[in-house]
């Protein structure tokens, strides 16, 4: 856990429940490398803050005689109480958010650095036409609600094109723990970034916790079918040309899966809808291109770190000429999925107890009804 600041590892997580802390002897700074910490160490007469963050690191020392052992919580939701645990030899520990898993059973979907990177370069002027599409359906969507919504917070990686979607909005950065308050809000919208998360069903719980009662959830993200037709062409070139495949585009959830989510976060009357967008383009390449405006290019952990083969991307945009191509030009397809829930509330309606209707289903439709053979 600790090591010499010039002989650390690239990353060390705390995988067990207890761990044991010993720091090579003569070293007098130590580095603590952790995945989702916020509180105070004290040993002896040093006092140092740690501050929450992802796989960061920080410093404090001297930490030559210290060697407690350090039992921590191991739950991975995040709920704000404040714990305590008492440690042997001095060293006494407060957690704000519990320690998450190892890095070998919570694997980084995404290098955030590398999405920074990307949404920094993406043209806010001509690249968001997929956000203002969805920024139209959202609103659509809202203009059926009959309320009022006085506390609105949208979570998104481009809070600029967002604002304009809901009056007075509260645009929210979309970390891994967002910087929202328990009921705090009526409305929360979460624009097209849950695809990049590494815990999506973490990011609608965050939400869930941050609407006050009877509050209203809408996510927007991209479906499984998004980019299916540069998803595999450029998988066979890759293994026409190398003889292997590498991540390139981010896994995707279908309508089913993100559905539960809603239900596995505790928001009430769950709806999931689809909204299909076809786009068309010259080429491949004008397709890359609008992809990098977006800022939408490869953020995957896992991604090869070196430039793709030229001949690679011949390749692929060869096979997706020759396969998708529709009237001289390629399409794209970007499959939206909406996600709609409530903050529970006792003025919702509740489903009726089984076998308690009064009225058979065959009369409300004037049909006949069939009885199945036992």
């Amino acid at each position: 856990m600790f090591e010499c600041e010039d002989k650390l590892t690239t990353r060390t997580s705390i995988q067990n429940r207890s761990a044991t802390l010993r720091p090579r002897g003569g070293v007098r700074q130590a580095v603590i490398t952790h995945n989702t910490m916020f509180g105070v160490i004290r040993c002896d007469r040093f006092t140092a803050e740690i501050t929450h963050g992802f796989a960061n690191e920080r410093r404090f020392g001297p930490t030559v005689c210290a060697e407690p052992e350090v039992a921590f919580d191991n739950e991975t939701t995040g709920h704000t109480a404040w714990r305590e645990q008492k440690v042997y030899g001095g060293l006494n520990l407060c957690l704000h958010l519990p320690i998450v898993r190892t890095m070998q059973n919570n694997p980084r979907l995404t290098d955030k650095n590398a999405l920074r990177r990307n949404r920094a370069r993406a043209n806010l002027t001509s690249g968001m036409f997929l956000h203002d599409a969805a920024i139209a359906e959202v609103q659509d969507r809202l203009s059926m609600v009959n309320r009022g919504f006085t506390r609105p917070a949208i979570v998104t990686g481009f809070a600029k094109p967002w604002r304009k979607c809901v009056p007075n909005v509260q645009p929210i950065p979309d970390t891994d723990v967002l910087e929202v308050e328990p009921q705090s809000h009526d409305l929360i919208i979460h624009g097209l970034g849950l695809h990049w998360a590494d815990d999506p069903v973490g990011q609608i719980i965050q939400c869930r916790r941050a609407l006050k009662d009877d509050g209203l959830f809408l996510a927007v993200t991209f479906g499984g079918k998004t980019l299916h037709e540069l998803r595999a062409s450029l998988a066979q070139a890759e293994v026409e040309i190398t003889g292997g495949l590498s991540p390139r585009i981010a896994p995707m959830g279908e309508i089913r899966d993100l559905g539960a989510l809603l239900q596995r976060s505790g928001l009430a009357l769950p709806v999931a809808d689809t909204v299909p967008l076809k786009v068309t383009y010259e080429s491949p390449w004008a397709l890359m291109k609008d992809l990098r405006a977006m800022g939408e290019g490869n953020a995957l952990n896992d991604r090869i770190r070196h430039p793709t083969r030229r001949s690679v991307l011949i390749r692929a945009s060869e096979i997706y000429v020759e396969n998708f191509m529709e009237n001289g030009r390629i399409p794209a397809t970007f499959e939206m999925i909406f996600l709609t829930g409530w903050a529970p509330d006792v003025s919702q309606p509740k489903p009726l107890r089984p076998g308690s209707a009064s009225n058979r289903l065959a009369d409300a439709l004037s049909t006949s009804e069939i009885k199945l053979p036992k």
